[in-house]
């Protein structure tokens, strides 16, 4: 089918007939314009906000082939792929490809039958890839995940601070930097770095309003996390990070023996075994992968419906990050965390035990205190995320402390005994050691060392275990106790007018059972009858057989959104199967007629 011309605009047109959008959203339509017209840009947009037409319509509305700068093999194949789909010519070079694709690739660049390449920043900056790219027509040049040129940040890239030769070499095509994650510092660093001083900056908001996020408090975090899922994501895609490769593998095998289809992965696995499993992870359906941060930068799977975490990360930079990975189709998914003492203390270690240098240890140790106080948070977590980023917002409505706002209580005894047995003992013991002397245990450790001897030996018996934890982490993350080098707690400054009776202690009380209202959490799509469930199957059967005919991943058909769009509105031609967003020319003609009929054949069974 021919669709009808519908806006002069050539961007808007590209975005119509390519990629099946009627209209840009937020900043796009600036960016576009930015970058076509020849000025450089500095994008800073949340991901699923649609980074990549930032620079893919630009590309293909220049002369000449838009150079693509890609940290990640699995991102550029996925991004190639996708782009084929909708009847780009796009392509790759990496190390995947042998010398003669490699150099059918080269050929076609130099014989300008390529509108998108995506290159390893390695490979961009050999010589051979420079004067390969002397002897093309270079429409821009779009550097991905720009925040890996920051040496402070969690991704850094060294071949990325290299970059800035693009500028040198090549003075007069566009360059455009995007990334979902930077905070102030780390966008100067970006301007720096790659010489951006005369690019037009781009912020776009931080949020994800369609990610609800919740942390808890760890206390059987296996069987917690198995709630969570069972409750709002059974059958999901999902992704669940923790700290070591042991803990992968054993919540992986775990999940398993309770039935859920879990994947590990980690860089101790063999690049087989992990290739494998990225696949079936992104062409499968309800297929939950238990990685460390080795995985998830490279993927670009927009049903992701839940990201959960069963240790802390190492910033808010990377939690954001992570986090994003959920819902880039923007519908409803969840961010969800289990989180306790031993956490931080496992993360100053490791911060405290690394080589780097003092410096770089002290930017650190503000961004953990600084996910510290967003996991301690007793006010709205979506605003203390944006403005860790620079943004102001009201409550969100959608986070676990706007659902179901925590009580607090005056602490202030509490807390001066429990800093009393933390300085009484030597300041040299970890939160349960110290629990134990408040609750008055005996343990062979308290008789051992003499601490049932002390003045606080006991004096805390009112009050739970899960109480008096989460009233150190508290402490802690007031700045009133510090973590040493052995995970012991010791006092600090700020905890003297607190001890001399001249401060109060204001603290929230722990919840000793989920509360009803964050329990209720939107599922991502909502089916107003069994009909209505019995169509979304039949789709997504649809969806499934077209991708496994082609051997891509079934999103690359059409998105769980546009599935959505079709059965809410249930289109009888293709005329109106094209009105429905992400249909463009390219897919209505491959895929319309297979999904119309699916849909007639319902219709005509009601």
């Amino acid at each position: 089918m021919n669709a009808p011309e519908v806006t002069p605009d050539p961007a808007l047109r590209v975005l119509r007939h390519t990629f099946g959008y009627t209209a840009f959203r937020g900043q796009q339509a600036a960016v576009v314009e930015q970058v076509r017209t020849g000025g450089d840009a500095l994008v800073l947009m949340p991901t699923g906000g649609g980074k990549s037409l930032c620079f893919q319509i630009p590309a293909l509305l220049r002369e000449g082939c838009g150079i693509v700068v890609s940290p990640l093999i699995a991102l550029m194949q996925d991004q190639v792929q996708a782009l084929r789909q909708a009847g780009l010519r796009a392509a790759y070079l990496n190390s995947t490809l042998s010398a003669e694709e490699a150099s059918a690739i080269e050929r076609q660049l130099v014989g300008d039958e390529l509108d998108l390449l995506y290159v390893a920043p390695e490979r961009l900056l050999s010589a051979r890839c420079q004067n390969l790219l002397d002897q093309s027509r270079i429409a821009l040049f779009a550097i991905d995940e720009a925040h890996c040129v920051s040496q402070w940040g969690h991704d850094f890239r060294p071949e990325y601070i290299q970059l800035s030769v693009l500028h040198e070499r090549f003075p007069q095509v566009p360059r455009i930097a995007l990334t979902a994650t930077a905070d102030i510092a780390t966008r100067q660093e970006i301007v720096e770095r790659l010489a951006l001083h005369e690019a037009r900056v781009f912020v776009s908001s931080f949020d994800r309003p369609n990610i609800r996020y919740t942390v808890v408090e760890k206390d059987n975090p296996r069987k917690q996390l198995l709630r969570f899922i069972r409750t709002h994501h059974d059958g999901d895609a999902g992704i669940i990070y923790c700290l070591s490769r042991k803990k992968v593998e054993e919540t992986a095998n775990w999940l398993r023996s309770e039935g859920i289809q879990a994947l590990p992965y980690h860089a101790g696995l063999e690049a087989e075994t992990r290739a494998e499993h990225q696949t079936r992870f992104v062409r499968g359906d309800g297929v939950v992968m238990v990685a460390t941060v080795a995985f998830g930068m490279g993927i670009d799977k927009p049903d992701v419906r839940f990201v959960a975490h069963l240790d802390l990360p190492k910033s808010l930079e990377a939690y954001y990050q992570e986090t994003g990975r959920a819902g880039r189709d923007s519908l409803p998914s969840n961010a969800w965390m289990a989180y306790g003492l031993q956490d931080l203390v496992l993360q100053r270690e490791m911060i405290e035990q690394s080589q780097a240098p003092e410096e770089v240890k002290r930017v650190e140790r503000r961004k953990l205190d600084a996910l510290l106080g967003y996991s301690e948070a007793a006010t709205c977590r979506r605003q203390i995320l944006l403005r860790y980023f620079g943004e102001e917002s009201e409550p969100c409505g959608n986070c676990d402390i706007c659902l179901a706002p925590p009580q607090t209580f005056d602490a202030t005894v509490p807390a001066q005994q429990a800093l009393s047995a933390i300085y009484r003992s030597g300041q040299r013991y970890g939160a349960a050691h110290i629990i134990d002397i408040l609750i008055g245990r005996a343990t062979a450790k308290i008789i051992e060392r003499g601490h049932n001897q002390l003045s606080p030996f006991g004096i805390g018996k009112g009050i739970s275990d899960a109480q008096w934890s989460s009233l150190l982490r508290q402490l802690v993350a007031q700045g009133m106790l510090g973590i040493n080098e052995f995970g012991g707690l010791i006092l600090l400054e700020a905890c003297r007018p607190l001890l001399r009776g001249e401060q109060n202690f204001t603290a929230r009380q722990v919840r000793e059972a989920a509360p009803r209202a964050a329990a209720s959490v939107r599922r991502e799509i909502e089916f107003a009858s069994d009909e209505a469930r019995t169509l979304w199957a039949a789709l997504r059967q649809c969806r499934r057989d077209l991708a496994e005919e082609q051997n891509v991943p079934a999103y690359m058909i059409f998105g769980d959104a546009t599935l959505k769009q079709m059965l809410d509105h249930r289109p009888m031609s293709l005329e109106a199967m094209y009105e429905l967003s992400g249909v463009g020319d390219r897919k209505l003609d491959a895929y319309g007629m297979a999904f119309l009929e699916v849909i007639q054949k319902h219709q005509r069974r009601l």
